[in-house]
C-alpha cells in the first residue's frame, strides 16, 4: 500500500539538522512506494528546500511566516495542523528533538491519532509498518503497529541511517500560507550557551566526563580528546550537579539520550540512570580507576587508570594515527 508521508524538516540557525534527513529516509519506508513530501517552517527558509530533495523527498511544501522564525508551541501546531488539512497524508514523521517531543503530542491530540515516539527503526511486515522503540530505559525493546487512522511517529536522531544525497534530484517547491493567531508565547530574546562546536544529540563520536574528572578543569583534557576526533562533550549528571560543567551537557535519563558510533565514559561510573541515555551507543569506551565500576558492563573496551594520565596518553596517540593517515 503506497502512502504520502509528510516529513517535518527542521531548521537550526538556518540549516537543517541531519534528523531531517533520517526522517526522510523513515518517511521512504514508511510511503513504501508513495510520496514523501517535506514541510520547512520558518522564515525565509524556502532555499534549504532543494537539500530535502536531494536526500530523498519527492517535493517540499515550504511554510513562511514571521511568527514560525523562532520555535513555539502554538505557532508550530497551528501551522503543522494547517499542512496536513491541506496535504491530507497518511502518515507524519518527524525528529525526535527537543521541538519534536513538545509539539509531535499536540498535534496527535487535536487529532485524535494515536503517536509512536524515540522510533529507532522502521520495517516493513507486508502492507504494515512496524516501528521499533527502546523502553524501560533502553532494557528492552517494543515494536509497535498503527492500527487505524494517520501513522503518527518520532525518530530518534543519529539512529536511521539518511539516503545517500543525490544533488542532481529535483522536485516541485512551492509555498503555503497559513493563519497564525492568538499566540500566548512571544519569543523576544534567544540566548544560547556555548558548548562546543558539535551538535551534542546528533553527534557520531562523544567523549563523556563523569564525577572522575574531579572539577572544571578536569574537562579540559576531554575537550583536547574531542578536538582531535572531531567529537562533542558530554557529561554524567554527577558531573552535572558538581558544577563541573553546564547542565546541556547532561546525558542521561534525565538529560540527552545519544546513540553515537563511538562513545568515550571518561570517569563516569555508571549509574543507571546515565547508562539509559548511552547504552545504545555502537561503540563504548570506558576509561575508570575503579575496575570494579559498573560503565565495564556495557563497555566495548575498557581502559582501568587515571583519566589524568591515560586521556594525554590516548590523544596524542590519536594525533599521530589521524595525522599519518
Amino acid at each position: 500500500m503506497a502512502r504520502k508521508v509528510l516529513v517535518i524538516g527542521e531548521v537550526r540557525d538556518g540549516e537543517l539538522r541531519n534528523v531531517s534527513f533520517e526522517a526522510v529516509a523513515a518517511g521512504k519506508e514508511v510511503a513504501n512506494g508513495g510520496e514523501v513530501v517535506g514541510v520547512l517552517l520558518g522564515e525565509n527558509i524556502s532555499d534549504l528546500a532543494n537539500q530535502l530533495i536531494h536526500y530523498g523527498a519527492d517535493r517540499v511544501v515550504a511554510v513562511n511566516h514571521p511568527d514560525l522564525a523562532q520555535y513555539t508551541t502554538d505557532a508550530y501546531q497551528q501551522a503543522i495542523l494547517q499542512v496536513l488539512d491541506v496535504e491530507s497524508p497518511e502518515a507524519l514523521i518527524l525528529g525526535h528533538t527537543s521541538i519534536g517531543k513538545d509539539v509531535a503530542p499536540r498535534v496527535a491530540m487535536k487529532l485524535g491519532a494515536g503517536l509512536i515516539s524515540d522510533v529507532i527503526s522502521v520495517e516493513k511486515d507486508g502492507d504494515e509498518i512496524v516501528f521499533t522503540r527502546p523502553i524501560y530505559s533502553g532494557k528492552a525493546f517494543e515494536k509497535k503497529k498503527v492500527n487505524e487512522g494517520i501513522i503518527f511517529a518520532t525518530i530518534r536522531p543519529n539512529n536511521i541511517a539518511p539516503l545517500e544525497q543525490d544533488a542532481s534530484k529535483s522536485g516541485d517547491v512551492s509555498s503555503l500560507t497559513v493563519d497564525i493567531k492568538d499566540l500566548r508565547t512571544t519569543i523576544r530574546e534567544v540566548v544560547r550557551k556555548a558548548t562546543g562546536g558539535v551538535d551534542l544529540s546528533e553527534a557520531k563520536v562523544i567523549v563523556a566526563g563523569g564525577r572522575g574528572v574531579k572539577s572544571k578543569e578536569g574537562f579540559e583534557p576531554l575537550q583536547e580528546l574531542a578536538d582531535v576526533l572531531g567529537a562533542a562533550v558530554g557529561a554524567s549528571r554527577g558531573a552535572c550537579d558538581a558544577d563541573y560543567c553546564d547542565y546541556s551537557l547532561q546525558i542521561g535519563q534525565t538529560g540527552k539520550v545519544v546513540t553515537p558510533d563511538l562513545y568515550f565514559a571518561i570517569g563516569i561510573s555508571g549509574a543507571i540512570q546515565h547508562l539509559a541515555g548511552m547504552s545504545n551507543s555502537k561503540v563504548i569506551v570506558a576509561i575508570n580507576k575503579d575496575p570494579e565500576a559498573p560503565i565495564f558492563e556495557v563497555a566495548d573496551y575498557g581502559i582501568v587508570g587515571d583519566l589524568f594520565e591515560v586521556v594525554p596518553l590516548l590523544t596524542e596517540e590519536l594525533k599521530n594515527v589521524l595525522v599519518s593517515s
